[in-house]
């Protein structure tokens, strides 16, 4: 079972998130908020379970896409660490 860590650029991403879909309702940012962290922790039994990011084409740079959002992470050793939420409408990488 790998280990899932959130970067805190992923944390800070998750966060400002949540702060925007707040702003309509609270309600509904909690639970977005609730349910990408059930997506990432997924990651645990399955770190593969993402595709391979195209624009980088590593096998161990992965996303896996929420609603609007890419969740993009890295495979290191036994742990999948998340490193941004980035929402697909969103040039990556930045220009």
């Amino acid at each position: 079972m790998a280990k899932v860590i959130w970067s805190p650029d992923a944390l800070e991403d998750l966060e400002a998130i949540a702060d925007y879909i707040s702003r309509d309702s609270p309600a509904r940012a909690a639970v977005f908020v609730d349910r990408l962290l059930d997506a990432g922790d997924r990651l645990a039994k399955f770190p593969r379970l993402g595709r391979v990011i195209p624009e980088i084409s590593d096998p161990n740079s992965r996303e896996m896409i929420f609603g609007a959002y890419r969740v993009m992470y890295q495979i290191e050793g036994d742990a999948a660490i998340i490193a941004s939420l980035v929402h697909g409408a969103r040039q990556w990488p930045p220009v």
